[in-house]
């Protein structure tokens, strides 16, 4: 098949989820198949293409899946870890990788470095995770779900912790590709207002506190550690709020018999999940993992393109 091109206009980033339009989505989701099935066909679409890593936080899945993607595809990575704008400014970061690769990829502690680089780099800039989004990871849950259920439209999906950057990328692309994202965090850990807000405009969103609520009829119950990276200290205070909203048996029976279980990993399990979901057959959070290439590949080809 012919990759196709960016649909959006405005940006050729992807700095945050509403970056792809929701044509550019189902579009992606449709090459990230192709690629899965007959991956030797794009062996060589980004060959003689280098593109710059930066790991501000460490990673095993943003890392080996996008090191992974570019080199299956016939380019190659070069990787920087640590802060971006220690020594220098990140817009002149941006401006030196912009005159030596083709493309950033940028793991961050703040959306602000995001978008600071998509605004002084003409190639390419990837958000392969902020604080506020974590659109990758959101593109491989929908194709993920599409391929457990053969859809996406009139779908359940119920996230159950914290109101954090997976949530918020999972409202906004799921939501505009008709999936109804119910969200239940404890008091004071609701998702973004701003973009729950906006997802809300484009798609079916609710947010309660309550955990039974969110997960019944679900087709998928999902969730995520409750103290990310950074907030170390708060774990303490995180487990006790939290305690209430595990992914246990008992909750997994509120949500429909065919019901998928979902994380993004790396999962702490006895906290947000325990042992026996993440080792149940309804488990998919493996095969979350994987789409990660697939559908990192797709976005690679349809931005550099």
């Amino acid at each position: 098949m012919a990759i196709p091109s960016l649909i959006n206009s405005r940006t050729n980033h992807l700095a945050g989820d509403l970056d792809l339009s929701r044509d550019d989505v189902a579009r992606l989701l449709e090459l990230a198949s192709q690629v899965k099935r007959t991956s030797a066909r794009f062996a060589q679409t980004l060959a003689g293409r280098y593109l710059a890593l930066l790991f501000e936080k460490p990673s095993l899945r943003t890392r080996m899946t996008f090191e992974l993607a570019i080199k299956q595809l016939g380019g190659d990575a070069v990787v920087s870890s640590g802060p971006i704008a220690e020594r220098e400014p990140v817009k002149d970061v941006a401006r030196n990788l912009d005159r030596w690769t083709h493309g950033i990829v940028a793991r961050v502690f703040s959306q602000k470095t995001v978008d600071e680089l998509a605004a002084w780099a003409h190639v390419p800039v990837i958000n392969a995770l902020s604080d506020r989004f974590h659109p990758c990871q959101a593109l491989a849950d929908v194709l993920t779900l599409k391929e457990q259920f053969g859809r996406l439209e009139g779908l359940k999906v119920a996230f159950v912790g914290d109101g954090n950057n997976v949530a918020n990328s999972l409202m906004l692309t799921a939501g505009r590709l008709g999936v109804h994202v119910a969200v239940a965090t404890p008091c004071g850990y609701e998702p973004d207002s701003e973009i729950t807000g906006e997802a809300a405009r484009l798609g079916r969103i609710t947010v309660s506190n309550d955990p039974a609520e969110a997960v019944a009829e679900a087709h998928a119950v999902y969730t995520d550690v409750w103290a990310s990276m950074g907030q170390e200290a708060e774990a303490g205070e995180r487990a006790r709020a939290f305690a209430p909203y595990q992914v246990n048996d008992a909750l997994m029976a509120l949500a429909r018999p065919d019901a998928v279980f979902m994380h993004c990993l790396p999962a702490k399990r006895g906290l947000e999940v325990t042992d026996e979901v993440m080792e149940s057959t309804r488990s998919v959070v493996f095969d979350q993992a994987e789409n990660r290439l697939h559908a990192q590949k797709a976005l690679l080809m349809m931005l550099l393109g």
